[in-house]
């Protein structure tokens, strides 16, 4: 049996320039997907886009167009790549209804770092839940409550629920409410509802202080009080306005009524 030289060098010939051929291409594709993914990162950077946010579209471009280059390889080998785009595209499909929720949270990440709803430090009500934001990741968003836990809410819960940014005002209004008697003097009450608020060195001058009658209700005459302060310092004049208002009210006569029960028992006589 005689070897056919001829076929070899054919053979060779013909699949040894396919093999350069597929090689040049996945080098050179190689090369391409590296300049492009560090020109898109530079364009981002330059759009002051999140850092972890860059490096992530970054890989995600790069591995997409070396996903590509390896496929055109492979068909100048002479291979079918049609199945294996047909597997790929199967077998991504199955990863993406399996990692649904958890892409919900990739894209809902991706919009809160391109939308800045809130930023790092803001205290902000999302997702149900109230504190300042710590941390802001692809998939959820760090906030640390005000009794200092620290929740990990998924994006997804906070791009779809109502956003509020109490750090996004230069001050807020706090509002509460103090009852007096029907007998007390309302003018009387008011001008020492507005001084607690004045002498408070964290309630704001401008805008000014209020004090109205809110409610004549069923057994108290109901005072707004509405100071305004910078949210940094919203629960301690709460808290202290509160405080010094009872005291006060009382020290100048004025009743604070509380709901009251009167009982009375009946005895029957006995036959």
């Amino acid at each position: 049996m005689s070897f056919n030289w001829d076929m070899v060098n054919e053979f060779g010939l013909k699949y040894g320039v396919n093999l350069v051929w597929a090689l040049v291409i996945f080098l050179i594709g190689k090369i391409l997907a590296r300049v492009i993914a560090r020109f898109l990162e530079k364009v981002m950077r330059r759009s002051n886009l999140d850092a972890t946010l860059i490096s992530f579209l970054k890989e995600l471009v790069y591995f997409g167009i070396l996903a590509f280059v390896i496929i055109a390889a492979l068909n100048q080998l002479g291979v079918q790549t049609t199945s294996i785009v047909a597997i790929v595209g199967a077998a991504g499909l199955a990863i993406g209804l399996a990692l649904q929720g958890s892409l919900s949270n990739f894209a809902a990440g991706v919009m809160i770092i391109i939308l800045k709803p809130f930023r790092l430090g803001d205290a902000v009500q999302a997702g149900g839940v109230t504190g300042e934001v710590k941390e802001i990741k692809i998939f959820n968003t760090l906030i640390a409550t005000a009794d200092n836990q620290h929740v990990m809410v998924p994006n997804s819960k906070i791009i779809n629920d109502n956003i509020v940014n109490l750090s996004a005002v230069p001050y807020r209004r706090i509002d509460m409410v103090f009852g007096i008697s029907y007998n007390d003097n309302i003018k009387l009450a008011k001008d020492i509802l507005m001084q607690v608020m004045l002498s408070n060195p964290n309630v704001l001058k401008d805008p000014a202080p209020m004090v109205a009658v809110s409610e004549l209700a069923e057994s108290s005459v109901n005072l707004v009080c509405r100071p305004w302060a910078k949210p940094s310092n919203y629960w301690a004049v709460l808290f202290d306005i509160t405080e010094r208002a009872k005291i006060e009210l009382e020290k100048n006569g004025i009743t604070l009524p509380y709901p009251q029960r009167e009982i009375h028992i009946k005895n029957k006589s006995e036959k």
